[in-house]
């Protein structure tokens, strides 16, 4: 670990100690905490990239992965706060380190000096004396390479970046759009009879959040530890087909068009098809099963007819029940 960071160590993100300090982590630790993670991959790139030794794992895999793995952590925890916590401050800082770390991990899978590195620990004699889970960890990474463009040519790289930029940013966006319209749900319901075989807890929560919003009875949202409870216990048929179908239709061209993502689907589509075609795939469904146990798209298909077909019966005989 750099100096740098060392010398940072009060950030929250930046203590690798044991867990993660969620409720100390500010807005403001964000952004010192990423430059300086970058700057540490980048310090420890440019060492074992140019290192006069051949690769090994001890010289060139672990010192890297270990600097990438923090970084990692340290942006996984900013991106599961943004997710459950997603303040106006919060987010508006991790949208403005996301293209920071989609342009940064781009231009390490287009960094020759490392795909090659790779290459050569693969070839080398000394890589069939690895154990399974390192051999596995480097033929995972050349693959990551490649499915990254690191084969492209320098005109075709460039274009994949924009890319993987514009996908992080869309992606961002989506999720942006569903969080918001989840939140902008309520469902108030007057009549406690109406809530029978709700959870006590469930009731609770619920008359509070009426109340939070000065509103008599209680607000029923879309909210997980909500939203699962009274879709699965309440007696109300109309209810649940309610909130089913408002949870069913958030952030799309039934609710507020503000938040609506079917632009966006149709723009992630076409860049993902795109980027594709960049990698010699006849689509992005043949690149996400790559790393997966599915061989083809039309093998997926396959399975998901068969299971179709063993699964009506049962699903028939439910419809029935209701």
């Amino acid at each position: 670990m750099s100096a740098t960071i060392a010398r940072t160590s009060d950030n929250p993100l930046l203590d690798f100690s044991g867990l993660p300090r969620f409720p100390e982590i500010e807005p403001g630790h964000v952004t010192p905490a990423i430059d300086a993670l970058i700057a540490d991959v980048r310090e420890t790139i440019e060492r074992v990239a140019g290192a006069a030794d051949a690769p090994s794992w001890d010289n060139f895999v672990q010192p890297l992965s270990d600097a990438l793995d923090r970084l990692d952590r340290a942006w996984g925890q900013v991106s599961h706060l943004n997710a459950v916590v997603n303040t106006p401050a919060l987010r508006e800082t991790y949208n403005a380190n996301l293209p920071k770390i989609t342009a940064f991990h781009t231009d390490i899978a287009h960094d020759k000096r490392l795909f090659s590195r790779y290459r050569d620990l693969a070839a080398s004699p000394a890589f069939a004396a690895y154990d399974g889970a390192q051999r596995k960890l480097v033929e995972n990474t050349l693959r990551d390479f490649r499915l990254s463009g690191a084969e492209l040519p320098d005109d075709k790289k460039a274009r994949f970046k924009a890319i993987e930029e514009e996908l992080a940013r869309s992606s961002a966006r989506f999720e942006d759009n569903v969080l918001d319209a989840t939140n902008a749900y309520g469902l108030f319901v007057a009549d406690e009879g109406s809530l029978a075989g709700v959870p006590d807890d469930v009731l609770t929560a619920a008359k509070l959040a009426a109340e939070s919003d000065g509103k008599p009875g209680w607000k029923l949202t879309l909210h997980m530890p909500c939203y699962l409870q009274v879709t699965q216990y309440a007696d109300n048929r109309g209810i649940r087909e309610t909130l089913y179908r408002a949870y069913a239709t958030r952030a799309s061209e039934f609710g507020n068009p503000e938040w609506d993502n079917t632009a966006l689907i149709e723009r992630i589509l076409e860049l993902r098809r795109e980027a594709a075609a960049l990698l010699g795939y006849a689509s992005y469904a043949e690149v996400s099963l790559v790393p997966k146990m599915a061989g083809t798209p039309a093998e997926v298909l396959g399975f998901l007819r068969e299971l179709g077909a063993k699964a009506k019966p049962y699903a028939e005989r439910d419809m029935a029940e209701l």
